[in-house]
């Protein structure tokens, strides 16, 4: 049981995230573009606060992956360039922390680009 455990944490955790997703979208007028900019920005302010990293220590993948952990992983980084660099850390330590995961966002959005072939819908 212990080798599983931290599946079902992460698996309950991103789960109860999609959930709410799906239940905004359900139940609100909110466009999807919204919830994932609300779920950033949420990431953001609980990571500022401190209160986002210990549900990432517990849930591992389940709240790292999400949109969430990337708002996380962002306000880390602009405090911790903050105390590094100084008030210029604010503008570059958030790309600095995600700069892996967004060039492999990038570097992967351009594979399947080229290997993709595109149809119209009509």
């Amino acid at each position: 049981m212990e080798i599983i455990w931290p599946y079902i944490k992460a698996f309950l955790v991103g789960g109860a995230f999609c959930l709410v997703g799906q239940l905004l979208i359900d139940r609100s007028k909110l466009t999807p573009a919204r919830i994932l900019t609300s779920y950033v920005v949420a990431g953001v302010v609980l990571g500022a606060f401190g209160l986002y990293q210990p549900l990432a220590d517990w849930a591992g993948a389940g709240a790292t992956v999400p949109l969430t952990g990337f708002g996380n992983l962002l306000a880390k980084g602009v405090r911790q360039a903050l105390l590094d660099d100084g008030p210029l850390g604010i503008i570059s330590g958030g790309i600095r922390a995600a700069s892996a995961g967004i060039g492999a966002a990038v570097f992967f959005g351009l594979l399947v680009s080229l290997i993709a072939k595109p149809r119209d819908k009509g």
